[in-house]
């Protein structure tokens, strides 16, 4: 401090004033140069400082992105957990009411009591199926990345060459069906319970393919229905050993193989339409119990009312006007084809023992 400001501060001292403020000596300018060690230091502390504020950042976008991903995943598996509660109580409340009409059919028909399933610690899938979403409880589909690993996990491809996602959802479905739930005559079309298979008095038209396609699942969901009765039965007997009992099996083992031209008919939906009315008449008699009905149907459509030459049908040199008729009939009848009439003499077949699994009320319906 020089002496002029000593001055000032005793006079401003002794006037009670505030001295004067001191004045400030000028900054030193910075240097002109620098040594090649300060840079370089300088840029290495500059790039430290960088680095640690892009690591900051990426830690804080990290972190923040795992935050993302754990609220999402603990949604998700909040969701996933509550459709499966909700598809065990629909499976249970199904079950329950499936069994209930079982014992009330049982009771009425005077059939035994069914045993109690057996239940396991490991909860069963729920059963999502259908193709058809009609009044079928079972019309829940599964999205393919849940439906790949369940086909994983029983030996089986993911997808066959050519598949659609609604096929393999059938082939699942089909192998994770219970032994008690298997069909006699495997078919790709969805079975219905008992209560559905009731068909309509007409063929809807074919412009009505939604109508066509539920009228084959019943008539494949019956037939399957007494091919399966008719098992049982034969099994719940003891005359495997003898020769009836061997006859009987028989029979019903070749009306089974006879009968599978049909359900793949049945699944393309190409079955011939006089065919088809016929069929749907024949059946629909039958789930009423009126067989003798039934196979007045099957006799107009196995015979119908086509000529059939008895005897001596040339007795001349000249051949009548008449005798082009019975050809006629012999080429374009209905039994002229050999799987057509195997399966329609199956259909009898299953007439035959429908009417002693469900005998009529009025005894004059039964056939003879």
């Amino acid at each position: 401090m020089d002496f002029a400001s000593l001055m000032s501060k005793e006079i401003a001292k002794a006037k009670g004033t505030p001295p004067s403020p001191a004045i400030k000596e000028p900054a030193a300018p910075p240097p002109k140069y620098i040594s090649k060690r300060e840079a370089e230091e300088q840029r290495r502390v500059t790039y430290l400082a960088e680095q640690a504020r892009l690591e900051a950042e990426r830690a804080a976008r990290a972190a923040a992105k795992r935050k993302r991903e754990d609220d999402a995943a603990s949604e998700s598996k909040a969701r996933e957990e509550k459709r499966l509660r909700l598809a065990e109580e629909i499976r249970l409340r199904r079950e329950a009411k499936d069994a209930a009409e079982e014992r009330a059919r049982r009771k009425r028909l005077g059939l035994p009591e069914t045993p109690p399933p057996t239940t396991t610690d490991t909860p069963s899938a729920p059963d999502s199926d259908l193709s058809d979403s009609d009044s079928d409880p079972d019309s829940e589909d599964i999205p393919p990345p849940d439906l790949a690993p369940k086909l994983r996990a029983l030996g089986e491809p993911v997808l066959l060459f050519g598949e659609t996602h609604a096929a393999a959802l059938r082939r699942y479905r089909r192998l994770v069906a219970p032994p008690a739930a298997r069909q006699a005559i495997p078919t790709t079309l969805r079975p219905l319970p008992e209560k559905l298979m009731k068909v309509p008095a007409t063929v809807p038209p074919p412009s009505d393919r939604r109508g066509r396609r539920r009228l084959f699942r019943q008539l494949a969901s019956y037939f399957n229905m007494i091919l399966s009765e008719w098992e049982l039965a034969l099994a719940r007997e003891d005359n495997a050993d003898t020769a009836p009992g061997r006859a009987a099996r028989s029979a019903m083992a070749q009306c089974r193989e006879t009968m599978r031209p049909l359900f793949r008919k049945f699944e393309k939906g190409d079955l011939d339409e006089s065919i088809l009315e016929a069929v749907v008449e024949i059946v629909k008699a039958a789930q009423e119990r009126r067989y003798v009905d039934a196979n007045d149907g099957y006799l107009r459509l196995s015979i119908g009312k086509a000529a059939w030459p008895i005897g001596v049908t040339m007795v001349g040199i000249h051949e009548r006007s008449a005798r082009e008729k019975l050809h006629d009939g012999e080429r374009g009848h209905i039994m002229g084809s050999e799987v057509t009439r195997k399966y329609l003499q199956s259909i009898k077949r299953c007439l035959s023992f429908a009417q002693v699994r469900w005998p009529p009320e009025d005894v004059r319906q039964l056939m003879g």
